[in-house]
């Protein structure tokens, strides 16, 4: 079964890491990535920009388009990770890698994937 991870932790934490502690940071994660992904079970992982650049739709019966990230949340949706897991277990056991691997603070949150649609998107650049 998939399962969303979704990593959650405050923005202005993570945006004052110095190039050393982002490096540090990220080669721990792709270390765990790179043996999800030799297993078979990684499926797409995505870095988000920050909540600056964000646009909030908010549903109604005639959509309201707002300039902002206007989520009721104190951590910010940093990322995720889609993976391949036999039960939920193993993806508490997937989510416990990633938090080991990552800074300290913030949250993992593991949801199950009831309907996937791999989609084909263009080779725009990652940020990092």
């Amino acid at each position: 079964m998939l399962y969303a991870i979704l990593c959650y932790d405050y923005e202005d934490a993570v945006g004052a890491w110095t190039k050393e502690e982002e490096t540090a940071v990220m080669g721990r994660l792709s270390a765990v990535q790179e043996g999800l992904a030799r297993q078979g079970r990684l499926g797409p992982v995505a870095r988000l920009v920050p909540t600056t650049a964000a646009t909030t739709v908010r549903k109604a019966q005639d959509p309201v388009v707002l300039d902002g990230p206007f989520a009721e949340t104190k951590e910010q949706l940093l990322g995720f990770f889609v993976v391949d897991c036999a039960d939920l277990e193993e993806a508490i056991e997937t989510a416990k890698d990633l938090a080991r691997a990552n800074a300290p603070g913030g949250s993992y949150e593991v949801r199950p994937i009831a309907v996937f649609r791999p989609g084909q998107v263009g080779t725009g650049s990652a940020v990092g």
